[in-house]
């Protein structure tokens, strides 16, 4: 039995990040939304899990986002399709993200509720996701969000999901 050692050679992958800047007064005065949109335009570094994953932030609204991820082979679980997480995990991004597009000033939020739903699966051919988050309700002290995953080559939804999370005031 022959075997292409191209196709069986160790692969690498790397990626690098820069640090999260720290929570300065001029940072803390800005919206959730202006700190999105500052991560979109370059002005803040996106959030390292973004490079971890193959993911990233395309566009940011009123209580809406749009983020990309590529899946690819090193994200395969034991059965040879991408693992779960990879979806869980764009998912609870966006889902978060539109939750903090509609937040004030020094106020954050942390995820307490994820439900995910995958409904195709992916492999590691499989071209670009898009997934676009809307938050529902942004209260006081919760708020809701509910997000889609679809294909950017067919248009088919692979996941969905829906969220819960905590608002958190720094002052």
């Amino acid at each position: 039995m022959t075997t292409n050692s191209a196709a069986t050679a160790p692969r690498s992958r790397t990626h690098t990040w820069e640090p999260r800047p720290e929570p300065t007064p001029d940072l803390l005065r800005l919206t959730g939304r202006e700190i999105l949109q500052g991560a979109v335009n370059g002005q803040f570094p996106p959030s390292s899990i973004m490079s971890t994953m193959g993911f990233r932030l395309l566009e940011v609204g009123d209580g809406c986002v749009v983020f990309e991820g590529d899946p690819g082979d090193h994200l395969l679980n034991p059965m040879g399709t991408v693992h779960g997480g990879f979806l869980a995990t764009l998912l609870d991004s966006a889902l978060g993200s539109a939750v903090m597009s509609k937040l004030p000033a020094a106020t954050s939020y942390t995820t307490v509720q994820l439900g995910v739903h995958m409904v195709r699966p992916v492999l590691a051919d499989t071209p670009a996701l898009r997934c676009e988050g809307i938050a529902l309700h942004v209260g006081r002290r919760t708020a809701t969000a509910e997000a889609r995953v679809t294909g950017t080559h067919d248009g088919k939804l692979y996941a969905h999901g829906t969220t819960t999370c905590a608002i958190v005031r720094f002052a």
